[in-house]
């Protein structure tokens, strides 16, 4: 299986502009920019927003995978991933993931989080600190 995205750029860092495509067109000439990556000016998004949500989509997924392997059946999965930045470097991702889940305890809804924070796919590539913490609702 293999997975595609494009980017296109026009002009200088700082006031150029391009689009982001995926391979599925959820993402279709989606703007990007120096403005939408370090100043929020603009509508847009930006490399880091896109590895935070593919970290959440990964985790979740992992998440509900583990669950399932314990004959678990999630009514609800949501993660927020939180990717730091300092200077021009990502220096951390954090993610928070709450559930609701029948027939689990708080501690080890927590313990299979921890089993997806390192070793879903997103987390295996990257060579960051990755933490998270989950909340189990009723």
């Amino acid at each position: 299986m293999k997975r595609t995205a494009k980017a296109h750029w026009a002009g200088n860092l700082k006031e150029g502009k391009g689009e982001i495509t995926t391979q599925s067109g959820i993402l279709n000439n989606t703007n990007y920019s120096f403005k939408t990556r370090f100043v929020g000016e603009e509508t847009g998004t930006n490399p880091e927003e896109l590895l935070a949500a593919a970290h959440a989509g990964c985790f979740t997924m992992a998440v509900s995978a583990a669950l399932t392997e314990k004959g678990l059946n999630p009514s609800a999965l949501d993660t927020e991933a939180t990717v730091q930045m300092e200077g021009l470097s990502i220096t951390s991702v954090h993610l928070h993931i709450t559930g609701q889940v029948a027939g689990l305890s708080a501690a080890e809804f927590e313990a299979i989080t921890k089993g997806a924070e390192q070793n879903c796919l997103i987390s295996k590539v990257l060579s960051i600190p990755i933490s998270s913490e989950a909340h189990l609702v009723s």
